[in-house]
């Protein structure tokens, strides 16, 4: 049985009616994998942050590139889920590319954004079964902030040194071109169940 729910900032709405303990697990989880995927946020957000103000953006494009998925793969390590950053346009396609799962979701993250839902706000998570068993997917969408804007901003608003680091780097990044407010990924979680 596949059971699907949103989650928002009210909770969790069971689209298929479950016993009250499976509607509490449910909670349970979704606040457990928000907390982490808030963790993971909050740690990138403070390295970068640091590196920007002390180094400038090309420091912040090898702390994404080495510092970030360390982060991903130590909090990873430490729950046992699978825990990274994805989009519909990576910078990294070898560690940044949605599978399809997460590629839906972000399309959909897309549409409510475009909808005039808050990106800070969209979040989505699910039970789903897959081949390798059961699992609570969540997603939590990454909006473009200022911080983001030096690296993953318009081509022609970056500096020469920046996009020739990233190209360097990137070699197949598809990650600039994004304007304020547009969703540029999404923290992902897949928890096994």
């Amino acid at each position: 049985m596949k059971w699907r729910f949103l989650v928002g900032a009210v909770g969790v709405t069971a689209a298929v009616a479950a016993p009250a303990q499976d509607s509490a697990d449910i909670r349970r989880l979704a606040e457990e994998t928000r907390k982490v995927a808030g963790d993971l946020v909050a740690q990138v957000r403070g390295e970068l942050t640091k590196e920007l103000e002390f180094s400038g953006p090309l420091r912040a494009v090898v702390v994404c590139k080495y510092t970030v998925p360390e982060i991903s793969s130590n909090i990873s390590r430490r729950t046992g889920w699978r825990v990274t950053r994805v989009s519909l346009r990576p910078r990294n396609p070898a560690l940044g590319t949605a599978d399809a799962w997460e590629q839906r979701v972000l399309l959909d993250f897309d549409r409510r954004a475009e909808r005039g839902e808050k990106p800070e706000s969209i979040e989505f998570g699910e039970v789903v079964s897959e081949p390798a068993g059961r699992f609570y997917r969540y997603m939590k969408a990454l909006p473009m902030t200022p911080l983001c804007a030096s690296c993953h901003g318009p081509a022609d608003r970056l500096t020469g040194t920046v996009k020739a680091l990233i190209e360097s780097e990137y070699p197949h990044d598809r990650a600039m071109g994004y304007s304020a407010g547009q969703i540029r990924g999404a923290v992902t979680v897949k928890r096994p169940l």
